[in-house]
């Protein structure tokens, strides 16, 4: 008897929830751990509002027909049609909203209660300040996830990028060590015949060359087992950015301009201008230092992995012989931009054809 009592409570709950629009259907949120125990408390504030009836207000002692009682049921039936039209907007925002969406959802939901208002005014009906406010925060908290999802997924694909290019990096550093032993065999043999032969210069040239050969490999295996070494570059592309926009990144790359070449190969409409490529035993450290310098010019303020900025050449000049006092920095101030360049004389000559164009 006890159960069926519990049971009759839940289905009158439910029909009840039902009744005013609020159907448990699949949320965002539900498998995401760190919100889920946040989403539970506030749907059960939000059943706890419609269950009590405490979601919706409106005018009692209204009459119908001289009957307080007949009043009473028809301004809890025109609630409830409000309240129904209020949650189905909620849901529909909830299900359809995205970071940058967020506040423009609120401002659907806010012209709903509004309007909910208006029509109701009359009775008196409002949507509650409370359940209006759970209502926005079900709303913020979905925004928030979409925005982690997002930026996760884009950490995701920033990490196998990095992997990809420590591949290539390790590949390069592989096939340079190769051709170096395969060198230093050679130089080996020059020197056992020299010797043989009593040649003293080629004696001296093996000894000269094999002495080149063990320092340049040393210098491969360390960037090879050190994965803080590497190259600093900072690049431009006025035809894709403008003249005021720098990207500053590291590279392991044994030739750091295949990176380069990589970067503006099929993303962009001009190949890259190269300012700078400083090679550091701790190539990591200095990126993290010209990057903290220049942190509040950011062209993207929220992707932290994004290494563009907002500043000039000269000041990342200035900034490179603060932070890299122990570099052998040369850089180029001036942006050639060949390609880009060209095309706009193209297209000038075009628009005025009695414009000489020099080639």
């Amino acid at each position: 008897m006890r159960e069926a009592r519990e049971a009759l409570v839940e289905t009158d709950e439910l029909r009840l929830l039902q009744q005013v629009g609020y159907y448990q259907f699949r949320h965002p949120l539900d498998d995401i751990l760190s919100s889920k125990q946040r989403l539970y408390s506030l749907r059960a504030q939000i059943k706890a509002a419609i269950t009590k009836r405490t979601a919706v207000q409106a005018k009692s002692g209204w009459m119908v027909n001289g009957s307080l009682k007949e009043g009473a049921a028809l301004v809890r039936q025109f609630s409830d049609l409000m309240l129904r039209t209020y949650n189905i907007e909620a849901d529909n925002c909830v299900r359809t909203v995205r970071a940058h969406t967020v506040d423009a959802a609120k401002k659907r939901l806010e012209r709903t209660r509004e309007a909910i208002v208006q029509n109701g005014s009359t009775m008196g009906v409002a949507i509650d300040d409370g359940f209006h406010a759970l209502r926005l925060e079900e709303l913020q908290l979905t925004a928030d996830h979409h925005l982690r999802v997002e930026q996760e997924k884009e950490d995701a694909r920033e990490e196998r990028q990095r992997q990809r290019e420590e591949a290539k990096a390790q590949e390069e550093f592989k096939r340079r060590k190769k051709d170096l032993l395969k060198e230093q065999a050679h130089y080996r043999s020059l020197l056992e015949r020299s010797r043989q032969n009593n040649d003293e210069a080629g004696l001296l040239e093996a000894r000269e060359r094999l002495a080149e050969l063990e320092e340049t490999l040393e210098e491969v295996e360390e960037m090879a087992a050190n994965t803080r070494v590497g190259y600093v570059y900072v690049i431009s592309n006025i035809g894709a950015f403008g003249d005021r926009v720098v990207k500053i990144g590291m590279t392991r790359r044994e030739d750091p301009l295949q990176r380069v070449y990589e970067l503006g190969s099929a993303s962009v409409p001009f190949k890259f201008d190269v300012h700078a490529l400083v090679f550091s035993h701790d190539a990591v450290s200095l990126e993290t230092a010209l990057h903290r310098e220049f942190d509040q010019r950011r062209v993207n303020q929220v992707n932290r992995r994004r290494e563009f900025f907002r500043v000039s050449l000269a000041e990342v000049r200035a900034a490179l012989e603060k932070v890299g006092t122990n570099h052998v920095v040369e850089f180029r101030e001036v942006a050639e931009a060949p390609e880009w360049r060209q095309s706009q004389a193209t297209q000038a000559a075009e628009t005025h054809p009695g414009v000489k164009l020099i080639r």
